[in-house]
């Protein structure tokens, strides 16, 4: 426990690394000492780079003989059934602690922070008591990884309160007032140094959350008109390139469209002001032409310079227009969201942004590698320069075009490979056979075409195009970047994927993201 007079350690901008919201800034080295429990609730916001709502957050601290300083800081949503309290805690612990050991420097010390807003009927006073188990979790679990929690605060209704103050009488019962936003020395200094607070993850996730106005029936007919015109076309091996070239051509006019608006102040009207500027045959097209992840990858290369900002614009505005039973097809703009927002520094909403298309597919693997990625502090320089050479006019993209070519002109010279065995087959360009599943205990490998794509079921393909509500085949075309999986559909309407039969794993090379490899 730690006297509320007793320094806990500095703030440094330049010492936080692992999950920082604040990594790429240019800010001056800014020191500032948290002696008080006062001080430490009004940073909160400033370590998570937002105002965290039902959320149980660590934060470690290093170099204790020193005073300590700031590291890195993990959060979770607080399980709403108490009985999953103690294995999010011990999840908490042990990925901030593990985490900081793989950045090289083991946490010395840690300090706990529970908030959450009073419900209906129940006063900050009453939110302590209840989330005092948690705190308590929270520490034994940190204590049993020899990281003991030197501060645990409890925010709620805009007052904090202490569960390690050793003085009795010291905190009042009704907690003590939280300073205003942006009047404390902290606030200054970190809007110095550049550091930006944003409001709650709940503000962050709405400019990505599906309309649930009058429009968004408008938005699915012409969905659903798209997907009559669109999918066939996909589907047809002829026609798919014309449908990309399409798509891209598309999305390019609207980012000019984005890129020319006026600006406005507020991320809400700067949503609306997007929203106007695309109708809703535009944002249909787009989106089921992403479904093609060769497509999808191509989109992705618009990760920087002045292209990253409209592009972002556009696929947050895409995925609000993932309504009704569209909902799995926002897992594609989701994830060029969370990307581009990787590549561009903000890491804050690429996970968020990654874990809502994980949320619309948990199956989607480039979004899958790409949040493990960025939670595990990668650079994605490695992955931006995977794209770049991968863009249309590149020497590489050059050199693989002059190949299909040369392959198309001896069609004998690449046989087909259909086989049982057990591993992955090398593909040309890197690529590796899936396995697919089937009813039989023999397996048999599907093997790509050139470009990254493969042959759907024509059942499937008649069925998406006979005028489903939605799609759900209308995923045709794997990438180099991601394999294709055939699914089907269950009882009511539930998806099955071949690898719910078994586990993947994924890992990130130097050259960029690598697909797991097996039963995946």
């Amino acid at each position: 426990m730690t006297n509320h007079g007793e320094t806990t350690g500095p703030f440094e901008n330049n010492d936080i690394s692992g999950h920082d919201p604040f990594s790429g800034l240019s800010a001056p080295d800014t020191h500032i000492t948290l002696r008080t429990p006062a001080e430490l609730a009004d940073a909160l916001p400033y370590l998570l780079g937002y105002r965290p709502e039902d959320s149980m957050v660590l934060v470690a601290l290093h170099d204790r003989e020193s005073g300590g300083r700031f590291g890195g800081r993990a959060r979770l949503g607080i399980p709403a059934n108490e009985e999953d309290w103690e294995a999010a805690a011990r999840q908490l612990a042990q990925g901030l602690v593990k985490g900081s050991e793989r950045r090289g420097s083991r946490p010395a010390q840690m300090v706990a922070y529970v908030c959450q807003e009073p419900a209906p009927g129940e006063s900050g006073r009453d939110v302590r008591r209840r989330l005092e188990r948690l705190a308590q979790l929270l520490r034994t679990q940190c204590g049993d990884l020899d990281v003991p929690v030197v501060e645990a605060l409890c925010i709620a209704d805009g007052r904090y309160w202490s569960y390690c103050c050793p003085v009795e009488g010291c905190c009042p019962e009704d907690g003590s007032p939280m300073g205003l936003p942006g009047t404390s020395v902290l606030a200054a200094a970190a809007t110095y140094a550049g550091i930006q607070v944003r409001g709650t993850l709940r503000e962050l996730r709405a400019r990505l959350q599906p309309w649930e106005t009058s429009a968004a029936l408008e938005q699915e007919a012409a969905l659903d008109a798209a997907g009559m015109a669109l999918v066939p076309r996909i589907l047809d091996e002829a026609s798919r390139p014309e449908v990309a070239e399409e798509t891209l051509a598309l999305a390019e006019r609207v980012m000019r469209r984005f890129a020319a608006a006026a600006p406005v102040s507020g991320t809400h009207p700067a949503d609306v002001r997007d929203d106007g500027l695309l109708a809703h045959d535009e944002a249909a097209t787009v989106i089921l032409g992403l479904q093609d992840r060769t497509t999808r990858d191509r989109a992705a290369a618009w990760m920087e310079g002045a292209e990253a900002g409209p592009a972002l614009r556009l696929w947050r505005a895409l995925a609000r227009r993932c309504v009704g039973s569209y909902g799995e097809h926002a897992a594609a703009p989701l994830t060029l969201a969370g990307w581009v927002a990787w590549s561009t520094g903000d890491e804050l909403e690429a996970r968020e942004a990654l874990a809502m298309a994980l949320g619309a597919d948990p199956d989607y693997l480039f979004a899958r590698l790409l949040h493990q990625a960025c939670n595990e502090g990668l650079d994605p320089e490695a992955i931006r320069r995977c794209l770049r050479t991968e863009r249309p006019g590149s020497a590489r993209a050059e050199a693989a075009r002059q190949t299909h070519e040369a392959v198309d002109a001896a069609p004998g010279a690449l046989p087909a490979v259909d086989g049982g065995t057990s591993g992955a087959r090398a593909q040309p360009d890197g690529q590796v056979a899936e396995p697919a599943s089937g009813t039989g205990a023999r397996r048999r490998r599907r093997v790509r075409s050139l470009d990254g794509n493969d042959s759907r079921p024509a059942a499937r393909a008649a069925r998406t195009a006979g005028g489903g509500r939605r799609p759900t085949g209308s995923r045709p075309g794997p990438s180099a970047a991601e394999p294709s999986r055939p699914a089907t559909r269950g009882p009511g309407g539930t998806r099955k994927r071949a690898s719910d039969q078994g586990t993947t794993s994924a890992t990130a090379s130097g050259s960029g993201l690598r697909e797991p490899e097996g039963d995946g």
